[in-house]
């Protein structure tokens, strides 16, 4: 995939090998609890300077929201592959434990990412969108497979999850959230016809 700026001319190759560069060290930077880390620091840790940083990115804010939604755009690919591997309900046991380590990288990027909440961007609301489409997915095909009950929706599965990652905030809650995730899970095959 081609990336490109809003003159929507392609990148040249070293331009967006400097994109990724940046783009790498944001994410790691947040994700090691520096969610504070200027576009100094983050220009330095790409090898850059921070004109070219502002080149690609307008503001600090946007490099937050495209590392945020290169993240979820990762997560949501996840079904289709898992789907390949595994049987259907297998697959929605594993891409739920994935949302459990989501909010883990969610918890690393929680500063930053209050730094858009006050915007006006739409990036949080596409990310529940895309999550629950991939939910969706993957019940339905557990559904249709017999192995998971069919009254239950990507978006309601998207809310039960959100309440076990908001715990993130106290000791051992990743522990904790995935023997909830276990226990949701179970629900969701309670009643199932092919349920083993």
């Amino acid at each position: 995939m081609e990336v490109v700026l809003s003159s929507s001319r392609p990148l040249r190759a070293d331009a967006r090998r400097n994109r990724e560069s940046l783009l790498a060290a944001a994410r790691e930077a947040f994700l090691d609890g520096e969610a504070d880390a200027g576009v100094e620091e983050i220009a330095r840790r790409a090898g850059v300077a921070v004109g070219t940083l502002y080149r690609h990115f307008e503001t600090r804010e946007a490099l937050v929201e495209e590392v945020y939604r290169r993240e979820v755009d990762e997560l949501c690919a996840a079904p289709a592959d898992l789907l390949d591997r595994h049987a259907p309900d297998e697959a929605l046991r594993r891409f739920l434990l994935l949302l459990v380590e989501h909010a883990a990288v969610g918890k690393g990027m929680a500063v930053a990412l209050e730094s858009i909440m006050a915007t006006d961007s739409p990036v949080f609301d596409d990310a529940r969108t895309q999550m629950a489409h991939a939910l969706d997915q993957l019940l339905t095909a557990g559904a249709a497979a017999g192995t998971i009950r069919g009254d239950v929706s990507g978006r309601t599965m998207l809310r039960a999850l959100g309440g076990v990652c908001r715990m993130h905030a106290t000791d051992g809650w990743k522990h904790e959230a995935v023997r909830i995730t276990a226990i949701l899970f179970d629900g969701l095959r309670f009643g199932a016809p092919n349920a083993g």
